[in-house]
């Protein structure tokens, strides 16, 4: 199966993504197009990063992930295509691929150099979509660019840890559709400095979390299982996870809305 998911900060009203689809079928007609996200904010390379790390891997070795979001050649400086752990990825050097390489070494990441190969009014997403249909054909890298080693890393928000080892500075890097806020916390990071000691992690002076759960309605009382619940949890990405139990924007509230969290806020775990 040639698989090619796509995540982009195109949203839906307009003709971008069915256009995308359209071009990719026309170089490649035997393709599978999965939508991974076309809602994430504009130019927010940090929501994109969280969401490819979050979803690549319940696809099968050999999938190719287009990521356009800022994706532009003048800002950014070139283009890239990355095998890692058996997938490829297509994006701009803008830092998104940098939250996957600083947890494995890739196989191999070339500065794509097809630019003068097509017509002069090819987009950004064009030569994405070449270089995504020249891998499901079997071509090389090699072919397509440059290889190098080191691209744009996303340092912006990177946890902090106090000299003590008492206290865990992190912030929200995405706001999901249920208003649950993640962080950039991971759960290493905080086993690897809690070392089992009790933490607090507050939102106001009578509002705090003092336990992780274990998933979104594991409450040691019962008594406690009621919509509107604030609760931490560690998400299938392994990072720190605030929400509320059953939320629901409309009705019960969300961590977004009630606890005020949102995308850039600071989150700290105070250790005993």
């Amino acid at each position: 199966m040639s698989i090619i998911t796509l995540t982009t900060d195109f949203g839906i009203k307009d003709h971008f993504v069915g256009a995308t689809k359209g071009k990719i079928l026309s170089e490649f007609v035997e393709a599978t197009i999965i939508d991974i996200s076309h809602e994430i904010n504009k130019f927010n390379t940090i929501e994109a990063s969280y969401s490819i790390s979050a979803a690549y891997n319940a696809f099968p070795k050999g999938t190719v992930h287009i990521i356009s979001v800022n994706s532009e050649r003048y800002t950014n400086g070139q283009h890239l295509a990355m095998e890692w752990d058996g997938h490829y990825f297509i994006c701009a050097d803008n830092g998104i691929l940098s939250v996957l390489t600083q947890k494995k070494v890739p196989q191999k990441i070339v500065s794509i150099s097809i630019h003068d190969r097509l017509n002069k009014e090819a987009t950004d997403i064009d030569v994405f979509v070449a270089t995504a249909c020249h891998i499901l054909r079997g071509g090389h890298l090699n072919v397509i660019g440059k290889e190098i080693e080191d691209i744009n890393i996303l340092t912006e928000l990177t946890p902090k840890i106090s000299e003590d080892g008492k206290v865990i500075r992190g912030n929200i890097i995405y706001v999901d559709d249920f208003g649950n806020c993640v962080t950039n916390i991971s759960k290493k990071q905080f086993e690897d400095v809690g070392r089992g000691r009790s933490f607090t992690i507050p939102f106001s002076s009578r509002n705090k979390i003092n336990r992780i759960n274990k998933f979104y309605g594991d409450f040691s009382n019962l008594n406690d299982i009621n919509d509107g619940k604030a609760l931490a949890v560690f998400n299938e990405n392994g990072l720190l996870e605030i929400a509320i139990y059953k939320s629901d924007n409309k009705n019960v509230g969300s961590a977004n809305s009630l606890l005020g969290l949102g995308y850039r806020d600071a989150i700290t775990i105070n250790f005993e």
